[in-house]
């Protein structure tokens, strides 16, 4: 039986997600970068259509607008599917090889490796579709074949996890600020990992005015809270300017230290 020590040096699987504006991607963008810095090869997945993960690990901007997701690699996906994109019916390979994709779409961010998903743009975004399809078993390939710490920046609909491949995050991190809304969501997000069968949902607050703290804490009672962060406008110029938080927002690094602390403790207990 697997220990929750042997489960950490294989390395977290953590999905992020959380409402548009909670500062979601930083949050997952920071995380990433302190597990490296503990020691973790980390491969930071870019899984929300509005795809920002790129800017917030420090990618320059120019670099950033040129990545491709992978979903819109058509000849890709035809290739391992044996369908084009697009398309629905018919016959295509429902188990498209994806286990070498990761280290060939992917690339370096300071240490950190990062690959763009994006997403089916379709209103049938739940199709059995062939980008669906290579989508699904990538993210499935990601959480339960390999070795290193994954971070996935989810939208909230957390649309690329099956109930199968929910079976390999050890956490979700869902990232709220101070206001029912956010709050809200957080519960809906919590209800919908329920049904997926994971285990473990956290939370963490952010943009948190500490006179606020308290109230916060009171819309809170029924989550896990790993830690609070603080609204830092070293974070909001670093967001203004499109570069990393990491390295020019200390107070917000340390919190999110802190937040990973606390992760590993209760994963490592669990």
């Amino acid at each position: 039986m697997e220990t929750g020590g042997e489960r950490l040096k294989r390395g977290l699987k953590i999905a992020v997600t959380g409402k548009g504006g909670v500062g979601k991607t930083t949050v997952a963008a920071t995380l990433a970068h302190v597990l490296r810095g503990r020691g973790y090869r980390v491969l930071a997945v870019d899984a929300d259509p509005d795809a920002n993960l790129a800017a917030a690990l420090g990618v320059p901007r120019q670099e950033a607008v040129g990545i491709v997701p992978i979903a819109e690699m058509k000849e890709l996906i035809a290739e391992r599917t044996g369908a084009q994109p697009g398309t629905m019916g018919g016959f295509f390979k429902m188990n498209p090889r994806v286990d070498d994709l990761p280290d060939e779409l992917s690339l370096e961010v300071d240490g950190v490796r990062l690959m763009v998903m994006g997403t089916v743009k379709r209103a049938a975004g739940g199709c059995v579709c062939p980008e669906s399809v290579l989508l699904r078993n990538l993210v499935t390939h990601l959480l339960v074949g390999r070795g290193e710490a994954i971070i996935l920046d989810m939208e909230a609909g957390i649309e690329h996890l099956g109930r199968a491949t929910a079976q390999g995050v050890d956490a979700m991190v869902v990232v709220v600020e101070p206001g029912v809304r956010s709050v809200r969501t957080a519960q809906a997000i919590a209800h919908l990992a329920e049904e997926l069968a994971i285990r473990r949902v956290f939370v963490v607050s952010n943009k948190v005015d500490y006179s606020r703290a308290a109230a916060l804490e009171l819309l809170l009672a029924d989550f896990e809270v790993l830690g609070t962060l603080p609204y830092s406008e070293a974070v909001a110029r670093s967001d203004l300017e499109e570069v990393s938080v990491h390295g020019h927002a200390p107070e917000f690094l340390a919190a999110v230290e802190g937040v990973v602390d606390e992760l590993e403790a209760r994963l490592a207990g669990a």
